[in-house]
């Protein structure tokens, strides 16, 4: 049975009752910019929440601990040893590819999606940072399908970074059904040397034991995503927190570098077919999602990542 929907007034409460891991070891500021809102730890470069790239709001770059990139600059940048594939996989991002039939996911064809950016509610800055945000889910046809409030935190320490993000959807205008497709929904595109594929180390390691290809669709409490960064081993976690819609969420993880937490995918991915009957949000009703981005040194066990999923889940 799915967990209850949240009211989106108790969803970002629920933003400023977070703890982090450790407690952090610098100011976080997040300050706005041109493009969307930078933030910084220390004074030193963490990440930027861009309003729109592509088709959507996404972070990039987002700098791990060591102060090195952790996710892929294509398309935003056109690095030469990068592979140009999937173009809608953009550093880090929440989108869907189908809800009420429109595909939030892709960012080509005649029947893709805009989450257009309404507002920032809040931008702060202090032991951690915190931008809340609103957005619009138009159609091809410009028409509202559903609107987002998006509360994202920022912090660190000496050994690690995090993202916490807490994302209300509420169906605004008329039931809201996101369909059964892998094509979702909260992302991460690795850099180049972490992802499986690059054959430099890099590895896919699940809560249940599962690794790799084997990993693919499968639920669980947390995934985590590690291999070299300019000659250190580099480590994303996301962690899945249990008061969030359909924990333990299955995960369209793939060796080439895509890591996407998706509550939605069922009969996907249990491999009896690409669709199935999703998920109805009824008209007026509002439903979370709440992950954690641990940005890490070493592997799982060096990152400790089961020790992270368990303070975070108590939360």
């Amino acid at each position: 049975m799915p967990r209850p929907v949240f009211p989106m007034a108790l969803l970002i409460a629920a933003t400023f009752c977070l703890s982090a891991i450790r407690l952090p070891a610098a100011e976080v500021t997040a300050e706005r910019s041109p493009g969307g809102v930078t933030v910084k730890i220390d004074g030193q470069p963490f990440t930027e929440y861009l309003t729109r790239s592509g088709t959507k709001p996404i972070l990039w770059p987002i700098l791990g601990p060591t102060g090195k990139a952790m996710t892929r600059a294509y398309p935003m940048e056109n690095d030469p040893g990068e592979t140009r594939d999937h173009p809608h996989q953009r550093s880090l991002w929440f989108t869907h590819g189908s809800v009420n039939g429109v595909d939030f996911w892709a960012e080509s064809g005649k029947n893709v999606g805009t989450i257009q950016h309404r507002g920032f509610v809040k931008v702060e800055s202090g032991p951690e940072a915190v931008i809340i945000a609103r957005n619009d889910w138009l159609g091809p046809d410009r028409r509202k399908v559903c609107e987002d409030q998006r509360a994202l935190r920022f912090g660190g320490d000496a050994q690690s970074r995090w993202i916490d993000f807490l994302i209300a959807l509420s169906a605004t205008n008329g039931p809201v059904t996101f369909g059964d497709t892998k094509e979702g929904t909260f992302g991460v595109r690795v850099a180049e040397s972490i992802m499986v594929d690059a054959k430099r180390g890099g590895r896919i390691v699940n809560s249940r034991g599962q690794s790799n290809a084997a990993a693919w669709g499968q639920p669980a409490e947390w995934v985590d995503y590690h291999g070299p960064v300019d000659g250190r081993t580099l480590g994303i976690a996301i962690l899945n927190h249990p008061a969030s819609f359909r924990f333990p969420t299955g995960w369209h993880v793939r060796t080439y570098g895509l890591f996407a937490a998706n509550p939605f995918a069922q009969r996907s991915f249990r491999g009896k077919g690409e669709s199935g009957e999703g998920y109805t949000l009824a008209s007026g009703k509002t439903l979370s999602l709440r992950y954690r981005v641990l940005l890490h040194p070493g592997d799982e066990k060096e990152g400790r990542v089961a020790e992270a999923f368990a303070a975070y889940a108590k939360q």
